[in-house]
């Protein structure tokens, strides 16, 4: 029906040239509809089959299985049908018997993957508190809350430090807790792999029953469109051939052929299997019979469950750093707690503290106090929240991060292992390239065109030699005719997805290719073709010219594709007039043509020896220098009436033209690869595709121009596995490309470069991907990969796109370098309060800080700064260096002395304020030094002042209050690592200014409001001791800028040093 203004108008005088070409048969076929003629099409095809032959025994209900069942299945593939028929005991034509089914349930298990218990939540929960820090802080917070009760305190201010420290340690298990549990969804999600039904032949006759009910031993037909429901061994062909899509399994491009003979082959990986039919994957043409030989665990989607079982996680570089230096500082603090206790056992028998005991306590409590100092308790809060800024702004660059600490191994990755079909390519095939007569009238003339598009969409253009684009091709007679071949030699799918905006395929990919050439070339007979396509929706859209030309012409007769052909025929029938069209390998068409169209007119000319030699030439270019798999189109006029085809009728054809096909490299993967290279990290491109066809893409992607050609780069799996164990070490240094893997090999790379400390990011979307995904320091999924790929990842590239990864690597060491300034500053400021405490206590001076203050200090005013560091810029430069050494310490001796020096100046700035206030203050005493030394005699001496004033709040608020504001000028200092502040100014990352704002208003509001300033044992400040506050805290920027100074001298002399020593050394790396 035409509607006006929508669908394009044929025009009804154009009557198409007698060379028209026809189509086979779309044959899909549901697998949840009962197949009722499967038996007599079994026994019409018997004959054919030397293999199917029926095999006569008896069926014992008990029949012996060898002790090693899974051994022997495992090597299915290299027996014989009978033998596999004969081990379990079935009859081809019959199928199992109910008893059999019963008993092979017993003895082989469901056709499910068992679900893996999963760890309670309790140890999930316990898990997250397993780290020496914070069982020091739980410690604390448990001997904090016995002091207070063995001192009788009661209220709020008992209960108030434990509980804030146990609050924090509880938020940060919770999002410990989270993160598991997400993870873990992988193995569920390999469920939705397994195929829901199965047509299944049980005492003669076929059913459809559910997939999980099937048993080894039970005979399966499958067909277009079929999931396989298990791991079966073909026993019989019920079409001219089966092809098979593994991708998901191998990460082949193409389909698979399957064969009935056995594979005898040693070490054979899945592709070798080409009698076995894997669980999981899907029919796109033919129909076969097969015996169920493994289920549940035992299939090859089972073996891939039982890698990423194995597959332990991994800790990334960061939190080993974190680690070591957690371990560093615990023991650290152990000794200053230990030490300061002993320092002060003269001061037990003090009478302020009521006896030896309670001296003792009080020493302990101070101990305690510089425990809760020393630990940065906002760190691991700190570290979650940077890292989830950073993927925020990775979520923009179309990099969508599962796992938080992923974001900073991506800094230091050193090796990118990258999956080929999918990820470097678009895993769409397309038609390139064209090749037809163009004329023969003075001399052999042949004319290529090229194809836009690399995509299921309809949606590309046609250009000639010279890169003119045709704005009309259907009036050029041999692209009329590869259209109308295209559409109608085709039994693929394509339709447009709504739901998930793009278009999809059934069936072969190299026939639908051709169907979006048909789509391309577009229908003759009017001048508004292209505009008028474009209006008609996209559902519409996906096939309406392969759909025209199927309602203009009848099929009739069908010759299918066979190997020894290499081709496939199809009658067709249109007003009285019947054409044979055929498509296959350029070799076998040739051979059987003796005429070919001309595309300048539409005449039929001899093919003569000239023509064929020029057809030939173009055809060995296209597969050799372009490597495009290639087809040839034919069609043949037949006598009228002619109602069937034979194979003697596949002669005497009219050669229409050539076309090449490709799975296309995307077009950003060139830059993107030269990009990782400047960075110092190496692409390596794993396929489980035949060599050949992968080097050819590692060469038309460019970006290993550099190599002269792949000698020691580029091994297949068995080629690797060969080498003697010295050769091995030397080709994982060299290595580029790594072909005809499957899923073990791909673990097996990423443990081989671990083991040889290269951090390891791998890429990949199929369900084979997800072990080494697993295994890998970053696994990179594809967003349109499957979701066992993406559950199994730490990244999701939601465009698919391989240039993502470089920006996000680029974002990755942008965080690492802001997660040091944050580390240092706020180790510096934990420093600064350990300083305090400790000069405190060998002064013999009162107690500066108070546990709570203390506790303040580490959550908000370091908290809040440190978090906004994790905004400073990215360094332009940030690309252009080679990734840091994974064991490369968080903080260098240098850097710890720096922040020592800081540490030391912010400490005795805190007591310098402390001690100023009794001294010097107009609101205070002014007594002496000495006087202050002596504080704990004060009630057995007689003194001008009163004892009380060593209770005095204000001294401890003047010093809590010099260490927030000399904490913030040092947030000021780690806007960089090594830059004045002259050059990198404080508003460079507003963030700082603001979070710097916010601690400071946080500060006054606990002073000036009442119920607060109780809490935290603070009083209001005056002006005056605001200023000495400014005084006292002002120079840490000044000596910070001095330390900046000579660091920055120090590299430029230790840089030039090292230039002039490695000179001679890098050269001979360079020549290795």
């Amino acid at each position: 029906m035409v509607v006006p203004n929508r669908r394009p108008v044929i025009n009804p005088e154009y009557n198409e040239d007698d060379h028209l070409r026809i189509t086979s048969y779309i044959i899909l076929c549901p697998i949840n509809v009962d197949i009722i003629d499967l038996k007599p099409h079994f026994n019409s095809n018997r004959h054919n089959n030397p293999l199917s032959t029926s095999i006569t025994r008896s069926h014992h209900h008990h029949h012996p299985h060898p002790p090693n069942v899974l051994s022997l299945m495992e090597d299915a593939f290299a027996r014989s049908v009978p033998e596999v028929l004969d081990f379990f005991g079935v009859d081809p034509t019959k199928g199992l018997t109910d008893i059999q089914v019963t008993s092979h349930a017993r003895i082989y298990g469901r056709n499910v993957l068992p679900q893996e218990e999963s760890t309670p939540f309790w140890k999930l929960v316990l898990k997250q508190f397993d780290d020496l820090l914070v069982k020091i802080l739980i410690a604390a917070a448990i001997v904090s809350f016995l002091l207070a009760l063995v001192n009788g305190e009661t209220g709020l201010t008992a209960f108030l430090e434990p509980s804030v420290i146990l609050m924090i340690l509880a938020a940060n298990a919770a999002v410990g807790v989270i993160t598991e549990t997400n993870a873990e969804k992988a193995l569920e999600e390999l469920r939705a792999y397994q195929a829901d039904v199965a047509t299944v032949m049980r005492n003669g006759c076929f059913s459809i029953l559910p997939a999980t009910e099937l048993v080894p031993g039970d005979i399966v037909e499958v067909s277009v469109g079929c999931k396989i429901p298990a791991d079966l061994r073909m026993i019989d062909m019920l079409s001219d051939q089966l092809r098979v899509d593994q991708a998901i399994l191998t990460g082949e491009s193409s389909s698979v052929e399957k064969e009935l003979e056995s594979a005898i082959t040693t070490n054979a990986v899945y592709q070798d299997k080409t009698n076995i039919l894997f669980s999981g994957t899907v029919v796109v043409a033919g129909r076969a019979r097969a015996v169920v030989v493994g289920v549940g665990s035992n299939t090859a989607m089972g073996s891939i469950r039982d890698s990423m079982l194995k597959t332990e996680d991994e800790a990334t570089p960061l939190k080993r750093k974190l680690d070591e230096f957690g371990t560093f500082l615990a023991k650290v603090i152990a000794g200053i707690c230990i030490l300061v206790w002993i320092v002060n056992i003269g001061h037990f028998r003090d009478p302020i503290h009521g006896g030896f005991f309670q001296g003792a306590v009080h020493y302990f409590k101070i101990a305690v106090a510089l425990a809760v100092a020393a630990i940065p308790e906002g760190l691991p809060a700190v570290v979650t929240t940077c890292l989830a800024l950073g993927t925020k702004r990775m979520a923009r660059l179309n990099a969508i991060v599962r796992s938080l600490p992923s974001v900073e191994t991506l800094g230091c990755t050193t090796v990118i292992c990258s999956d080929k079909t999918g990820t470097l390519t678009t895993n769409m095939m397309s038609v390139s390239k064209i090749c037809v007569l163009q004329s023969a009238s003075h001399g052999v003339a042949a004319a290529e065109y090229s194809v836009s598009g690399t995509t299921y969409a309809p949606e590309g253009s046609i250009f000639d030699a010279m890169g003119m684009q045709l704005d009309f091709p259907a009036q050029f007679p041999c692209l009329l005719h590869i259209a109308m071949c295209s559409a109608l030699c085709n039994e693929s799918v394509i339709q447009y997805n709504p739901d998930k905006k793009n278009y999809e395929k059934i069936g072969e990919s190299t026939e639908v290719a051709l169907r979006i050439l048909a789509e391309k070339i577009g229908l003759p007979g009017f001048d508004s073709m292209p505009s008028a396509l474009n209006m008609l929706t996209k559902h519409e859209r996906a096939s309406y010219c392969n759909h025209y030309w199927e309602n203009q012409f009848k099929k009739i007769s069908l010759l299918e594709f066979s190997r020894d052909r290499k081709m496939m025929s199809v009658l067709c029938s249109r007003k009285q007039i019947e054409i044979m069209f055929s498509k296959g390998a350029p070799e076998s068409i040739l051979s059987r043509c003796s005429s070919i169209l001309c595309n300048d007119d539409g005449s039929t000319v001899p093919l003569t020896a000239n023509i064929r030699a020029e057809l030939e030439s173009r055809f060995a270019s296209f597969a050799g220098k372009d490597t495009l798999r290639c087809l040839a189109l034919a069609l043949k006029r037949m006598p009228t009436g002619h109602q069937n085809i034979s194979l003697d009728d596949e002669k005497d054809l009219t050669f229409i033209g050539l076309v090449g096909m490709l799975d296309p490299p995307r077009e950003e993967v060139r830059n993107a690869i030269l990009a990782c290279m400047t960075a110092g990290i190496r692409v390596m491109v794993v396929t489980g595709d035949n060599k050949t066809t992968a080097e050819s893409l590692c060469r038309k992607i460019g970006a290993f121009d550099h190599l002269a050609d792949f000698g020691g780069r580029s091994f297949t799996a068995s080629e690797f596995e060969d080498l003697p164990a010295s050769e091995k070490t030397t080709a994982l240094q060299q290595m580029t490309l790594f072909t005809r893997v499957e899923p073990s090999h791909k673990k097996m790379l990423v443990e081989a470069l671990q083991h040889h400390n290269e951090v390891v990011a791998m890429t990949g979307d199929g369900v084979n991907d997800a072990p080494a995904l697993k295994k890998a320091d970053i696994g990179i999924a594809m967003g349109s990969g499957t979701a066992v790929a993406k559950s199994a990842s730490d990244m999701v590239l939601a465009d698919d796109n391989f240039a993502t990864i470089v920006a996000a690597v680029a974002e990755g060491r942008a965080i690492y370098n802001n997660t040091k300034q944050f580390i240092r500053y706020m180790i510096s400021s934990n420093i600064g309060e350990v300083v305090c405490i400790f000069v405190a206590a060998v002064l013999g001076i009162p107690d500066t800080l108070v546990p709570v203050q203390l506790l303040w200090v580490n959550l908000v005013t370091d908290g809040l700064p440190a978090t906004a560091i994790g905004f400073n810029k990215q360094d332009s430069d940030v690309m252009m260096a080679k990734p840091r050494k994974v064991n490369e310490a968080v903080v260098t001796g240098w850097l710890f002395f720096r922040y020592l020096v800081i540490g030391a100046y912010v400490g005795l700035a805190t007591v310098a304020g402390f001690i100023w206030w009794f001294i010097y203050s107009n609101t205070g005493p002014k007594i002496s030094y000495n006087d202050l030394m002596n504080f704990d005699s004060c009630l057995k001496r007689e003194t001008a002042y009163p004892c009380s004033i060593f209770s005095d709040r204000h001294p401890s608020t003047v010093a809590m209050t010099v260490l927030v504001v000399v904490e913030m000028f040092n947030a000021l200092n780690n806007l960089s690592e090594n830059q004045s502040l002259a050059v990198i100014p404080p508003w460079s990352n507003l963030w700082l200014v603001g979070s710097i704002a916010l601690t400071m208003l946080l500060h006054c509001l606990i002073l000036y409001v009442r119920p607060l300033s109780v809490l935290f044992s603070v009083v209001p400040l005056t002006w005056d001791e605001w200023i000495t506050v400014l005084y006292l805290s002002f120079p840490v920027i000044i000596i910070d800028e001095i330390l900046k100074f000579l660091s920055r001298r120090s590299t430029g002399w230790m840089r030039l040093n090292l230039r002039l020593r490695r000179r001679p050394e890098k050269r001979e790396v360079h020549d290795k």
